[in-house]
């Protein structure tokens, strides 16, 4: 191709120059030269053009380098994002290690990803477990009951209030399963990453793998909360109360039972909330399909039902309570104390309140034969005329504080 080149020199700034011109051989390359006349007038123009033909891998050099502006744009908006993003993290200073999802499985660590599909169904039955034990824990309310009793060489029956033992045994066992069930989600939260913050597009971004700021995360938001809701509170009370059978044992478990469930009923609510949380931003939604969201929605309806009849059944219980300390008031030295069942002595004021007290307390608590209701038991008049206080059916109990919770809460 350079074997009818030629050398010609010119003078350039005052110095001799030396060019090197190809023949027509450079047309084998791909270089070629036009000229065309143009006449215009009586004179003539010439008009040339040098074209270059790239091919090969001249042609793939050209597409490489072709819009060299838009690749200097491109880094340069990457690396300012790389720079905003370490400056994000210098200011909170979260220095904290961190992978992208794809290489979380690379890492010694043994962590998991909040979105691993094992994960969320975990997360799943967690929340279903958590919406399960809110139903067991009225179910303690259903305990205190009015019924009979008889002490050894007694003829006359003693009328009052005491606790069943099978029905507080069996929910406490219940309720420690499940407890223990979600000491395994407490576990996991220490050791399942979360975005970073500073990286979160979209629900996704770089997931922090420490294990330090991890426990930092988890303490500082639902830690205290997830461990007073698992406190064996309710079955220490029961426990207690099993291995004292007197008469005082039943209202001070009744008053402390009713104390302890209200006040983790806050937390096993609101332990409800992250689960939900993430599982919606994991899987999208909790329920896969529309029959499914409209079962979950109804399930939490019953549920608010079934809570609102349990308590409407211990204060029921109360209210009648309430009628006995009346009377009882009416007789001066009258001992409240034998209003509730247990063990105890044989003397004269218990033989006055099995006869005399126990007769004027019947004419003025219990309804007549005509329906009629000597004593004022407002919104509870149900569940005395239809005796669901005396009742030892637990699902009739059951399913009349249900239908009433259903009736009442619009």
């Amino acid at each position: 191709m350079l074997g009818s080149a030629r050398h010609k020199t010119r003078f350039i700034d005052g110095g001799k120059k030396k060019f090197l011109r190809l023949a027509d051989d450079a047309s084998a390359s791909g270089m070629s030269y036009e000229s065309s006349m143009a006449g215009g007038g009586g004179g003539e123009r010439r008009r040339s053009a040098f074209h270059i033909g790239y091919g090969g891998v001249v042609g793939a050099s050209r597409r490489r380098l072709a819009q060299p502006e838009l690749l200097a744009r491109d880094v340069i908006t990457h690396g300012s994002a790389q720079l905003r993003t370490l400056g994000r993290s210098i200011r909170t200073g979260a220095a904290m290690a961190a992978v992208f999802q794809e290489d979380l499985k690379n890492t010694s660590q043994k962590i998991f990803d909040p979105q691993d599909r094992i994960l969320v169904r975990l997360n799943r039955s967690f929340l279903i477990s958590c919406i399960i034990s809110i139903a067991i824990d009225p179910m303690f309310f259903y305990g205190p009951r009015v019924r009979e009793e008889q002490l050894p060489g007694e003829k006359n029956t003693n009328l009052c209030i005491g606790i069943d033992h099978s029905l507080a045994i069996s929910t406490a066992v219940i309720r420690t399963l499940f407890d223990i069930f979600f000491l395994a989600r407490i576990a996991l939260q220490f050791r399942t990453a979360f975005i970073a913050p500073s990286s979160r597009v979209f629900g996704r971004g770089e997931l922090v793998i420490d294990t330090v700021e991890i426990a930092k995360r988890y303490c500082r938001r639902f830690f205290i909360a997830d461990v007073f809701s698992v406190l064996p509170l309710p079955q220490i009370v029961i426990w207690k109360f099993l291995y004292r059978e007197d008469k005082t044992a039943v209202l001070e478990t009744k008053d402390r039972l009713l104390s302890i469930i209200i006040a983790q009923y806050v937390p096993r609510l609101v332990r409800i909330y992250p689960l939900s949380t993430e599982l919606k931003r994991t899987s999208g939604v909790f329920a896969e399909t529309a029959l499914a969201g409209a079962a979950y929605y109804l399930l939490w309806y019953m549920l608010a039902s079934h809570i609102v009849g349990a308590f409407w059944y211990l204060l029921s219980i109360e209210r009648v309570t309430d009628c006995w300390r009346f009377s009882c008031n009416e007789f001066p030295g009258c001992n409240q104390i034998y209003m509730y069942c247990g063990k105890t002595e044989s003397n004269e004021e218990y033989t006055e309140w099995t006869t005399v007290i126990r007769q004027v307390i019947t004419e003025n608590c219990q309804p007549t034969d005509d329906g009629e209701m000597p004593f004022d038991y407002g919104m509870y008049s149900s569940a005395v005329t239809s005796a669901v206080t005396t009742s030892k059916d637990m699902t009739t109990k059951l399913l009349f504080c249900l239908w009433w919770g259903l009736a009442n809460l619009r």
